[in-house]
């Protein structure tokens, strides 16, 4: 296993770093839903090239870190992250950055820690308001109820096969490639991303219920070139826009998971550098 398990309080989660030891800020990677800290391996080592320090973490149940109370909404995961980071001595200030459904809890906590974040940078992520388009509450439903059919099929072995298709879509190497297939035929992993995805609407409602600060450096990186998925691309623009110190960069000819590839990782490390360098400013 990469990483270290870390105690946050009678329960242990998996947490990846990369980087030189030195001081703050921190970049602190959010995976999304069915995903795991495997899944930053390349930005965090594109990251530690520029001298930058970082940590991926396992949400509770996924990955290598061990369940945590139900419900698994957005307010369940900041608290754990909030007691990962505390455990781990760190004390901000960090720049989140969140990929999909991370998206949502990566808002979520700069909403309710801002005096620790001083940047965000969201991965072709979900908006708050994504539910509004047509279609998509029946599809994130059912999104939930598959995994949970992945989960029983994981129990007996079927979701190993499965794991070789869709286990590097990112396009990883090295040791986060086996890993991230291993924890894909996992049932465990299945079940908890379910209960996060089947509390994806709670969490939307609780990340949009109240604006980001202008003042906070937001980038925006989505896959695809600007006139695709229009609607919504123009909801994921919509955080960078609203911020004094916006940055969007819409990256052609990738999708949603080799994004954080080899390929295409670079746009994200440009996202983080905009928003170090515009966290700066704003403090001087």
């Amino acid at each position: 296993m990469r990483g270290d398990l870390i105690d946050i309080g009678g329960r242990r989660l998996r947490a990846v770093r990369a980087g030189p030891e030195a001081p703050a800020p921190l970049v602190v990677c959010e995976h999304g839903a069915f995903g795991c800290a495997a899944d930053w391996a390349v930005v965090q080592e594109k990251l530690a090239a520029k001298g930058l320090r970082s940590i991926a973490y396992d949400r509770a149940g996924m990955g290598h870190s061990e369940p945590g109370p139900l419900p698994r909404d957005g307010r369940a995961a900041n608290a754990d992250l909030a007691a990962l980071l505390r455990a781990m001595g760190e004390t901000g200030p960090f720049v989140l950055v969140g990929h999909s459904m991370g998206g949502l809890s990566s808002r979520l906590f700069a909403l309710t820690h801002p005096e620790r974040v001083s940047g965000l940078v969201l991965v072709d992520a979900v908006t708050p308001d994504a539910l509004g388009l047509p279609g998509v509450p029946a599809a994130v439903a059912a999104f939930g109820q598959l995994l949970r059919l992945a989960s029983l099929a994981g129990r007996v072995g079927l979701m190993v096969p499965v794991s070789l298709l869709t286990g590097n879509l990112i396009g990883l190497t090295g040791e986060a490639k086996p890993e991230k297939r291993r924890i894909h035929a996992s049932h465990v992993h299945a079940r908890w991303a379910a209960e996060e995805v089947l509390m994806w609407p709670r969490t939307s409602s609780l990340a949009g219920a109240a604006e980001l600060p202008e003042t906070l450096p937001v980038a925006v990186v989505t896959a695809g070139a600007a006139h695709t998925r229009k609607p919504l691309k123009a909801m994921q623009e919509t955080p960078a826009r609203r911020s004094r110190f916006g940055h969007i960069d819409h990256v052609a000819r990738c999708n949603h998971a080799n994004l954080l590839g080899p390929r295409f990782a670079d746009a994200i490390v440009r996202g983080v550098e905009h928003v170090l360098s515009a966290s700066r400013v704003r403090a001087g």
